[in-house]
């Protein structure tokens, strides 16, 4: 089929990638020139395993392109699928002006064509705005929903470091709708993957990106807490936790009940914060879901107490990207750490083979920018110089060039957020930050 994709970040750029490479026609629609031209020069827009590959590959033989022209993509696709941002406002609702001037673009676009067209929201919306997306296009195009054109909701559920092989390998594929012969045809991108696919009702699939967001977001903070709470009774966190989530009957997931540092990202703190608010705009007490971010902040501060605790002042941090094998900063809790000590007077190194200063664009350069706009002279491009001009050395990621080099420090604190080697547990120069 022929597809168009609005927007190239994260999302777009792996499905724009991944579509292609099932054998469709895709076409990637972003309003920066950056983004745009990476694509056409057969790379991808992101650091991420596997995907930079892809692109090339299917660029090369011609399955994708990038435009700015929104009216050619439209115009030249049976499916358009938005993958635009939808970060938090100050209080917390969601900025949902970048998916609402796509659909004001789709409009203008189908005033004109004739042909029936889908349009899947992958973005993540809080339940209702399919439906306000489908009003816009209406008053724009002067079209009919469900005879003109239908929209459907297609939530994603890609793990930033893992995304590929979410994509290759869901759990499940929703699609929420209200038009079934288009959710039939859109199920269709989707036969070749092995998961069940799922069509529902148009909000039960807008919500549900929340409510597993938010369930994971907790089983974080739980863990850690279980993880402060056996470290004071010297009681290993990670056997305690092993052994509950044996249970694997109450659909429980033990990628996420490890006891370590905070969560951070893109998806977790602004879903959390997001369903927060709409619980409260519907005047509902939920005092769990109030509760966890409190319980993360928490678990910030533990780790700035800890590296503290040393009375050392040249601190170096093996990661700071908010996990491991990505180049994303957003709310990455490393650099709360980070942003604290230097207010405090530290000296910070940080060495991350992710990021570079130099490249940083977007999002990743707006956030920095506002919290630490001198980090470039914080990095360092050797591991080893940021080992040696050091005296407690901070893992916030888990990178497997760390472990070799950790193993063989012996006159230098190592902290530990993210429990990186077992090996590393027997050396009295070591700390777990819950174990």
């Amino acid at each position: 089929m022929n597809i168009s994709i609005f927007g190239l970040g994260y999302v777009g750029c792996v499905s724009l990638g991944c579509l292609a490479q099932n054998g469709h026609n895709v076409i990637g629609v972003d309003v920066n020139k950056t983004k745009i031209e990476q694509i056409n020069s057969g790379k991808a827009t992101i650091i991420e395993k596997d995907i930079n590959e892809i692109v090339k590959k299917q660029f090369n033989k011609g399955n994708i392109r990038a435009t700015s022209d929104y009216n050619d993509a439209v115009q030249n696709s049976e499916i358009s699928i938005v993958c635009v941002g939808t970060p938090s406002s100050t209080n917390g609702h969601l900025e949902l002006r970048f998916i609402f001037n796509v659909a004001n673009q789709i409009g203008e676009v189908l005033r004109e064509k004739k042909d029936f067209h889908i349009i899947a929201i992958r973005s993540t919306v809080l339940p209702g705005t399919a439906d306000k997306f489908a009003q816009r296009i209406e008053k724009v195009s002067n079209k009919k929903r469900n005879i003109d054109f239908a929209v459907l909701s297609n939530p994603e559920f890609l793990r930033e470091g893992t995304a590929v092989f979410d994509y290759y390998n869901p759990s499940i594929t929703l699609i929420g709708t209200d038009n079934s012969k288009a959710a039939e045809k859109l199920a269709m991108l989707y036969h070749q993957l092995p998961a069940e696919i799922i069509i529902t009702e148009l909000k039960i699939a807008e919500i549900m990106k929340y409510v597993n967001n938010t369930f994971h977001a907790l089983k974080i903070s739980f863990g850690n807490e279980i993880g402060n709470i056996c470290k004071e009774l010297s009681i290993d966190s990670h056997k305690v936790m092993e052994i509950f989530v044996k249970d694997k009957q109450l659909n429980i997931s033990s990628y996420y009940f490890k006891p370590g540092f905070a969560y951070g990202g893109s998806c977790l703190p602004k879903d959390l914060r997001a369903l927060q608010t709409l619980a409260h705009d519907n005047y509902l007490q939920c005092p769990i879901i109030q509760s966890i971010d409190k319980t993360n902040a928490l678990q910030i501060k533990k780790a700035i107490d800890l590296i503290i605790a040393h009375n050392k002042k040249n601190i170096g941090f093996l990661g700071f990207s908010f996990k491991a094998g990505t180049d994303d900063l957003r709310n990455s809790p490393s650099l709360k750490v980070i942003e604290t000590l230097i207010g405090k007077g530290y000296e910070v190194k940080i060495y991350d083979k992710n990021v570079h200063i130099s490249v940083l664009t977007g999002t990743n350069k707006k956030y920095i920018d506002s919290h630490i706009p001198h980090l470039s002279n914080l990095i360092v491009e050797n591991i080893d110089e940021l080992i040696n001009n050091s005296e407690v050395i901070v893992v916030t990621t888990k990178e497997e060039e760390f472990s070799e080099k950790l193993i063989n420090i012996h006159n230098k604190h190592i902290i530990d957020f993210v429990r990186i080697d077992e090996r590393l547990l027997k050396k009295e120069n070591y700390s777990g930050i819950c174990w």
